[in-house]
């Protein structure tokens, strides 16, 4: 009798070491949000300035706090990262939509553009690691309501750039994004532009259905690319806002679909 050969998976670049590294950038994280939030925020914020300059100075220590992060996560060998056309994000007025394939998207994002607004998931605001930093540098709570919608309209009126996850909540492996309609509702309000923004991580590491502990056999490649910016005054002028928003969402999803192989 013949038995079928067992397919193993063999655990490469360093995997024990790669898992140490991983609990390490957790617990720094952890510790970094009280750090921000016990002493180096109000220390910045109570530097000098009008309202607008220490809003720009607070996020601007986050996003050094982010890069900080990312890049401790890579010179420890817990991932390899790529950033493709991030000098065409941060314009203001720019609303720059992403997938999100894992739990530290925002880390490389924030990390880089650091004067950017975000619409920040409803959760973190209870956070205790995350509260104080997100909500000195006045982000959005994604609270779902018109409220959030009106805010994050000003926002983009006012001339920053925001970044926006339209999932709200981690991809599932292996399929498409699948887009909520506020996301291009509010760019049809007061964006002048859209920048779609594709992120993949090979292999998956930290998604919606995995614990940090579950890391992959090899270490993952975290490539973040940004695409052709969407005029969207186009929308505007050929149909009414509910017509042009799912016009727009379409578009979107068509985009994802074909840019991620999905």
């Amino acid at each position: 009798m013949e038995v079928a050969p067992t397919t193993v998976t063999r655990r490469t670049n360093a995997y024990p070491l790669r898992l140490v590294s991983t609990a390490l950038s957790f617990a720094f994280f952890g510790m970094g949000g009280l750090l921000l939030r016990a002493l180096i925020l109000p220390v910045v914020c109570r530097w000098p300035g009008s309202p607008e300059v220490r809003r720009r100075r607070a996020r601007r220590t986050v996003g050094w706090a982010f890069w900080l992060h990312y890049r401790f996560m890579i010179a420890s060998g817990v991932l390899h990262f790529r950033f493709e056309g991030k000098e065409r994000l941060g314009k203001p007025g720019q609303m720059i939509v992403a997938n999100h394939p894992s739990l530290i998207d925002v880390v490389f994002l924030l990390g880089n553009i650091r004067d950017a607004n975000c619409i920040v998931k409803r959760s973190l605001w209870r956070n205790p690691f995350m509260r104080g930093p997100i909500s000195t540098a006045q982000y959005i709570s994604n609270s779902g309501g018109p409220e959030m919608l009106d805010e994050a309209a000003q926002v983009l009126a006012d001339g920053q750039a925001l970044l926006v996850f339209p999932e709200g909540t981690r991809t599932t492996p292996g399929t498409a994004p699948c887009f909520h309609r506020g996301a291009a509702a509010i760019a049809l309000r007061s964006a002048r532009i859209v920048t779609p923004v594709f992120i993949t991580v090979t292999p998956s590491m930290l998604t919606k259905a995995e614990p940090w502990y579950r890391i992959p056999h090899r270490r993952p490649t975290v490539t973040i690319r940004v695409g052709e910016d969407i005029e969207v005054a186009t929308f505007r002028e050929s149909a009414p806002l509910p017509i042009a928003s799912r016009r727009l969402n379409d578009q979107l999803h068509d985009l994802y679909a074909r840019e991620l192989g999905t």
